[in-house]
Order: C-alpha cells, then sequence, then structure tokens
C-alpha cells in the first residue's frame, strides 16, 4: 500500500534527477571546510617559507660582513700607525654606515652583552674597561661582534 503524503509531512527535496539536496548541500559544506583548511594550510605554508627565506638571508649577511671584520681591524691598525692613511678613516667611515655596521662605542662600566674581557687586573667588585684591545660592531641593531677588552677591577 502506498502511504499519501499529507500536508503537513515535508518530504526531503530530490531534483528531477532524483538526487537528495541536503545531502548534497551538506557535501558542498564539507568540501568548503576542507578548501578553507587547505588554504590556511598553503598561507601559513607560505608565511612559515618566507620567515625560513628571510632567517638564511639574515645570516649570510652576516656570515659575510663577519668575515670582513678582521679586514677592518687591520684597516683601522694602519690608519692609527700611518698618518698618510688618515684621509682613508672618512671613507671607511662612510661605508661602514652604507653597510648597515657600526662600531660599539663603550661606556667606562664593562657591560658583558657589548664587550668580552680578556684580561682583568686588580681587586674589586666594579668591573670598568681600561683598554679596548679590539673594537666590537652592530651589524643593524644587533651586536655582530662583541669588543674585546681589558677589565680594570675597582
Amino acid at each position: 500500500m502506498k502511504r499519501k503524503e499529507t500536508e503537513n509531512e515535508v518530504a526531503p527535496e530530490t531534483s528531477s534527477e532524483g538526487v537528495d539536496t541536503e545531502k548534497l548541500e551538506a557535501r558542498i559544506a564539507e568540501l568548503t571546510n576542507d578548501l578553507q583548511r587547505t588554504r590556511a594550510d598553503f598561507e601559513n605554508y607560505r608565511k612559515q617559507v618566507e620567515s625560513q627565506r628571510e632567517a638564511a638571508k639574515k645570516m649570510a649577511e652576516f656570515a659575510t660582513i663577519y668575515k670582513v671584520l678582521p679586514l677592518l681591524d687591520d684597516m683601522d691598525r694602519a690608519i692609527d700607525t700611518y698618518e698618510e692613511l688618515k684621509p682613508l678613516a672618512k671613507s671607511l667611515a662612510k661605508t661602514l654606515k652604507e653597510l648597515n655596521l657600526k662600531k660599539i662605542e663603550l661606556k667606562e662600566e664593562f657591560d658583558p652583552e657589548l664587550a668580552e674581557a680578556v684580561m682583568a687586573e686588580g681587586e674589586g667588585e666594579q668591573e670598568v674597561v681600561s683598554e679596548v684591545l679590539r673594537p666590537g660592531y652592530y651589524y643593524g641593531e644587533e651586536v655582530l661582534r662583541p669588543a674585546m677588552v681589558k677589565v680594570k677591577k675597582m
């Protein structure tokens, strides 16, 4: 016996081909969610790759500049020793600025974040920089190489 639908009952909607639209809508929603997750995963991956690329670039810049520092040390010593090389100091300073490289200016009080103490003399609790043995450099805002100093304890 066939059952007749009454006006109060709602039959599931079907298209002319007999497909249940509720199931289709649920499948579309599921696929849409999958697509959104995939897009989010891809965007996160893209950001991670970009971050890694920037870190590698920065590391390469640091390594390259770091290899030049012994040459800068030699240039400084030569300029200090030979009076005729004094005009090079201005040119060297300009080049350092263009490379975003700056010498660390040490205060009298010893700061272990900016300097490395290789010698200490005297006794006491306060450490004061008595001599700079090798200059330190900033690359941008970061310490590329700390200064090498002699410390006097007072």
